[in-house]
């Protein structure tokens, strides 16, 4: 089956933790203010002047549990974070993606924690301003994500390191966590193999 995914993520250059951690605060700030802030700001002002702000839903319970939702979200896609610098050697964008396989922390439970994190959040945005049109938005990028990015980035994780990450793919789901943690069988040496 031919592969429709040829262009392939830039490696990070070699660099020291707090110096990926700086750059993955200043990529997660900036993701935050644009997908969590300015588009939701911008759906919200459109919604408002459209039939569909009668479909809003906000109340106390709604906010308040679209906080907890919201940082529980963020503390998954921090963990995450944390885990793709310290031990992949590089931060979470494809322009400076890892050097090593990350299959430790949350990423032992599932494939996807970050996404999983990132998309959490922007439900609770939604649900915190009753907003259909912001929490459609979210949905929308899910799905997009789903069929589009992910199907790229997994072909890019294949592509440089190879049978360890089939490995780790074919045992770990994608969306919805295992309860036991995935066991690598595989050296950290091999984990660390990249490009070809």
């Amino acid at each position: 089956m031919k592969r429709l995914y040829t262009v392939h993520g830039r490696l990070a250059r070699p660099a020291n933790v707090r110096r990926n951690m700086v750059k993955t605060l200043v990529q997660t700030l900036t993701f935050w203010g644009i997908f969590f802030g300015i588009f939701p700001a911008i759906l919200y002002k459109i919604e408002s002047a459209s039939p569909f702000a009668r479909y809003r839903f906000a109340s106390r319970q709604w906010r308040r549990g679209s906080i907890v939702l919201f940082v529980l979200g963020g503390f998954l896609a921090w963990m995450s974070a944390i885990f793709m610098v310290s031990k992949g050697q590089g931060t979470p964008l494809p322009s400076d993606a890892t050097r090593a396989l990350v299959v430790h922390g949350p990423y032992r439970y599932v494939r996807n924690p970050m996404a999983i994190g990132s998309f959490a959040q922007g439900i609770a945005v939604g649900t915190f301003f009753g907003s259909p049109t912001i929490v459609a938005y979210v949905l929308t990028g899910m799905i997009g994500w789903n069929y589009f990015v992910r199907p790229w980035e997994e072909n890019d994780l294949e592509w440089r390191f190879g049978a360890p990450y089939a490995q780790y793919r074919d045992a770990v789901r994608c969306w919805i966590p295992h309860l036991h943690a995935y066991e690598s069988e595989i050296d950290d040496s091999v984990m660390r193999r990249v490009g070809r």
